[in-house]
């Protein structure tokens, strides 16, 4: 009995939350396989920076009030006591929590009490589009950031505190929940230019040899330009909102800074939408490069057909057995000298008058 080949998985659409149906709200979905979470600070002032991997998340509970600005990393969301632990201690909501612990949440921002709450995605391409969500609770002189994995627009901000570039080091944990955002940001424009590429290569491989796997990236293609999207939009929104509204956590003077941070979204989305036009018009240049290849083989076929027709016509009609003996009507060239020659030359002479005439007719 034979068996049947499993099918590849397919690739979704975007994210995907793994909440059991009729949970109750606040409930942290725990990996009994997971890690334990690592936790990363990052203390820093004007003049110094301390940074530490933390052991035990008790540790951090010594931290608070003691600088001028805390940055807490915490990467691996699957061990759900950790993620509890750490909101206990800086008072996160439990309803912030959930929305860290469950990765696929559209981007987001929210307010609890004077804190803020903001979900991203930052996106990165090894063969294919990869989110991974950022989860960002803001107080007064602490930062935390959530991520799954490790993403290199934090460790890009990492290395400004470090180096004391521009002036993150001068600024308060507003100036960082801006820095964050607008190096994840900035991190899809190195991913739109890879797309860019990956589409001017189709297209050079539908005009030169469409080959039926060719579909099959431009409707990956699009299936991600679709994902990004939908991930772009609502961060926009999430800029408005930092922008237009009187937030704590957020003054007059950040305003400048997330309007450049706003106008680099509104030109990701635009050249998003671009690059899904030019996706879908790959699609009909296939499907036209597959047409005009079709057409190409049926006028060959065409045209081979028709220089045999005659051909055939006259090797019928010497191929009928009609005895010449029994009337002077039946076929008497057969009893010719050069009859066979003869006929061989009367068929070369039709194939090349109908290819003189094909010719003429820039039919070839």
């Amino acid at each position: 009995m034979n068996k049947r080949k499993k099918r590849p998985k397919k690739q979704r659409y975007g994210p995907q939350i793994a909440i059991e149906p009729g949970s109750s709200p606040a409930t942290l979905r725990n990996d009994a396989e997971a890690e334990k979470s690592e936790v990363r600070l990052l203390a820093y002032g004007l003049d110094e920076v301390h940074e530490e991997d933390i052991k035990e998340i008790s540790e951090l509970s010594r931290w608070l009030n003691r600088g001028p600005m805390m940055w807490i990393h915490v990467s691996g969301l699957g061990h759900a006591e950790s993620i509890q632990r750490i909101g206990e201690i800086f008072g996160i909501h439990p309803l912030a929590l959930e929305d860290i612990v469950n990765a696929g949440q559209q981007p987001k921002l929210e307010e609890y009490g004077e804190n803020l709450f903001i979900v991203l995605q930052a996106a990165d391409m090894a063969e294919h589009l990869q989110l991974s969500q950022i989860g960002i609770y803001v107080g007064r002189d602490f930062v935390l950031t959530f991520e799954e994995g490790t993403d290199q627009a934090l460790e890009r901000v990492r290395e400004r505190i470090h180096k004391g570039r521009g002036r993150i080091r001068k600024a308060g944990a507003e100036y960082l929940t801006y820095a964050i955002l607008d190096s994840v940001v900035d991190h899809y424009f190195p991913l739109l230019e890879k797309y860019g590429e990956q589409l001017e290569k189709i297209e050079d491989e539908v005009i030169a040899s469409p080959a039926p796997v060719i579909m099959s990236q431009i409707h990956q293609v699009k299936r991600e330009f679709l994902t990004l999207r939908r991930t772009l939009w609502p961060l926009r929104e999430v800029m408005t909102r930092l922008m237009d509204e009187d937030l704590a956590l957020m003054s007059r003077d950040m305003r400048p800074f997330l309007r450049d941070c706003h106008d680099h979204i509104i030109q990701a989305i635009d050249l998003v939408s671009a690059y899904r036009e030019i996706s879908a018009s790959l699609s009909d240049m296939y499907l036209s490069s597959v047409s005009n290849r079709m057409n190409e083989v049926m006028k060959v076929l065409t045209i081979i057909a028709t220089i045999f027709i005659p051909l055939t016509f006259v090797a019928g009609i010497y191929g009928m057995n009609f005895n010449p003996e029994t009337s002077p009507w039946n076929m008497p060239e057969l009893n010719w000298f050069w009859g066979y020659p003869l006929a061989l030359f009367l068929m070369g002479v039709i194939a090349v008058i109908l290819l003189i005439y094909f010719k003429r007719r820039k039919w070839l």
